[in-house]
């Protein structure tokens, strides 16, 4: 029997994060079964909990936000990304600020703070939402969706689409294992066009943002070396993953072009209101 699982020891960073700039502690912790992946806010008064539940998304410009009772967490898909992969189905997210700490502005070093603390099995049956149907979701234009599709095991291919000349499309086509996620995707940077920078910082976005934790490119090239030819694509298979465990722990083809947070999370209310 499939059983859940959460982490077998606790485990913390420090870091800032990536759009409000704030100093952030991070702690994952075990969880009790059927708990779910909830965020503890230990700066509010009475450590309010959001639970990491498609319902309970927000908002979705430039990272995924959860509001629960007037408190909110929000560019958390890097972080779920990773808890995803690892199978985590309980885990409670303490944190200091309401932004995870950007670290490498990926998932790899969270999959890695995982892998060390380790996942146990629990005295409790998991649940995997075997998708049995076609769910999807389209942009307004008509140009960007992302679907789900029946599928034994876990799979996402992506088209990304950028009109700079630099970048254009870029596919990528992965069967999602923990090593291949390992190696092939939590590696993978959010980017940032060299031009947009000043007028994000001037919505308070991007205030973490460096050329460490950022992949930059202007109309002259990459400000910064590549991690991957095709890390923008890469990064966006990273993001989905992240906002689709929003839904709970998924099989199925997930077949996406140019989507982005907002066209993930309503597939992934989608799904999550048909099993919830």
């Amino acid at each position: 029997m499939l059983r859940q699982r959460t982490l077998r020891s606790k485990t913390s960073c420090v870091g800032v994060g990536l759009h409000s700039g704030k100093e952030v502690r991070l702690e994952l912790k075990p969880a009790p079964v059927n708990s779910g992946i909830f965020f503890l806010r230990t700066d509010l008064p009475g450590r309010p909990k959001i639970h990491a539940t498609a319902q309970n998304v927000t908002a979705t410009l430039r990272a995924t936000t959860l509001c629960e009772d007037g408190a909110k967490v929000f560019t958390i898909e890097h972080l779920m990304s990773a808890l995803n992969v690892c199978g985590v189905d309980n885990c409670e997210i303490e944190i200091s600020a309401e932004e995870p700490p950007v670290l490498g502005g990926n998932s790899i070093d969270f999959f890695k703070m995982i892998q060390a603390a380790g996942v146990v099995e629990q005295d409790a049956a998991g649940k995997i939402i075997r998708v049995e149907k076609i769910y999807r979701v389209d942009g307004e234009e008509g140009e960007r969706f992302v679907m789900a599709l029946p599928y034994d095991g876990f799979r996402v291919s992506f088209v990304s689409v950028n009109p700079h000349p630099l970048i254009g499309i870029q596919y990528a086509d992965f069967e999602i294992t923990e090593e291949i996620y390992a190696r092939e995707i939590a590696p993978a940077r959010t980017i940032a066009y060299e031009k947009e920078i000043d007028a994000l910082r001037q919505m308070g976005l991007g205030l973490g943002g460096t050329f460490e934790n950022v992949i930059v490119y202007n109309d002259a090239g990459w400000l910064n070396k590549l991690n991957y030819p095709d890390e923008l694509v890469r990064h966006k298979i990273l993001d989905l993953i992240g906002d689709m465990r929003l839904a709970g722990i998924l099989n199925c083809h997930i077949v996406a072009a140019a989507s982005g947070h907002a066209l993930n999370t309503r597939l992934a209310k989608k799904i999550y209101a048909d099993f919830n």
